[in-house]
């Protein structure tokens, strides 16, 4: 399953810092004028795990291949985008593939880095960024309906997507983000389908300074309790400490993380909050050859864990021998949970749950 999640946001907010540090690379040019990342830059970064490292101990895996997740730096907006100010809304169609955005909101006073609007006041921020989004989706609806009402009298297909392209208008035009509509079940896969930006799961990024990284700010306290009304995900971060970690050594980094009073990177936590934001899960296949991490959704049946292996293994799912990751640690691994009766035979009924370690027979 791969995953992609937007990071925008207005300029000199610390989005492409933030990337850099995400990637570990110096791909996006992180400077202190608008505007410096004027292509839209990816970056594939490792899902933090560390209960994958304790499996390949165990088996004594020669591999270990963790889950992967895309970040897409997008340049910074400003208000008027939508009207052709700054570089206008250019590179918001590369947020239209990602499964979700990431707002970062600037949590911290420093003179020697401007800020666009003059203030610093996060919560505006948010609303400029939303605001650009929903007139970019508002843009895309007028074009598309009109087409859609010719075809919808004889096409089925066509008058549905026309109904869920009416019900994103109707919230859009009352200032609402098309994902706070109510989308019945069975339309979910259609709804997705329209690829509007502001129907993606929102995570508000607070980038605070170093002091404020622990337990953030009063601007990042403000951005938290925005994010609890907008029913969306929160994560306190310090771009610029992330940037310093990521070029230490693991040593280095540990000693780096609690002199600050910090437990794991602001990055493992981004990562984590993305996964709970998405209804995402990881279970997890161990060898002799390779520990492997795989990211499904909750509520997944075992079938459709194994599908994300190989369709082969989903269409000819026959069962899926299960250990609890828990189990597999503390009995050293599949001969000892098997000894111990820790070993489960799961059917297509089976909901696979966090952390299992599978195994699964197919015949196609």
């Amino acid at each position: 399953m791969a995953l992609k999640v937007a990071i925008v946001g207005l300029p000199n907010v610390g989005k492409s810092t933030l990337f850099n540090a995400l990637t570990q690379t110096a791909a996006a040019q992180a400077a202190n004028y608008p505007f410096c990342t004027i292509e839209p830059n990816v970056g594939d970064v490792a899902v933090p795990e560390s209960r994958l490292d304790k499996l390949a101990a165990i088996a004594g895996s020669k591999e270990i291949i963790p889950s992967r997740i895309n970040f897409v730096d997008i340049a910074g907006l400003v208000r008027g985008a939508s009207k052709g100010e700054g570089l206008g809304n250019q590179f918001l169609a590369n947020i239209r593939d990602c499964d979700a955005v990431a707002f970062v909101a600037r949590c911290f006073e420093d003179d020697d880095i401007t800020h666009v609007e003059g203030r610093i006041d996060p919560l505006s921020d948010l609303d400029i960024i939303e605001t650009e989004l929903m007139l970019a989706d508002l843009e895309s609806l007028e074009k598309r309906i009109p087409n859609l009402e010719k075809r919808a009298r004889q096409d089925k297909e066509a008058a549905n997507t026309l109904r869920l392209c009416q019900l994103a208008l109707a919230q859009l035009s009352q200032g609402r983000p098309a994902r706070t509509a109510k989308v019945d079940k069975d339309d979910e896969k259609a709804w997705h389908m329209l690829q509007l930006l502001t129907s993606l799961p929102a995570l508000y990024v607070c980038n605070v300074e170093e002091a404020s990284a622990d337990k953030g700010n009063k601007y990042s306290d403000l951005v938290a309790e925005r994010a609890r009304k907008d029913g969306a995900n929160c994560c306190v971060i310090s771009a610029q400490i992330e940037s310093e970690v990521a070029l230490l050594d693991a040593d280095e980094r540990e000693e780096f993380l609690a002199a600050l009073g910090l437990e794991e990177p602001g990055l493992n936590r981004l990562i984590h909050e993305a996964y709970k934001l998405l209804g995402l899960q990881t279970y997890f296949t161990v060898g002799p050859k390779e520990a492997r991490a795989w990211t499904i959704h909750v509520g997944d049946t075992a079938p459709q864990a194994a599908g994300v292996i190989h369709t082969d293994f989903e269409k000819g799912f026959i069962r899926a021998e299960t250990i609890a990751f828990e189990d597999f640690v503390r009995l050293n691994g599949e001969a000892g949970a098997k000894e111990a009766g820790k070993m489960r035979s799961e059917g297509k009924d089976y909901i696979v749950k966090d952390g299992d370690v599978m195994h699964f027979r197919f015949n196609v």
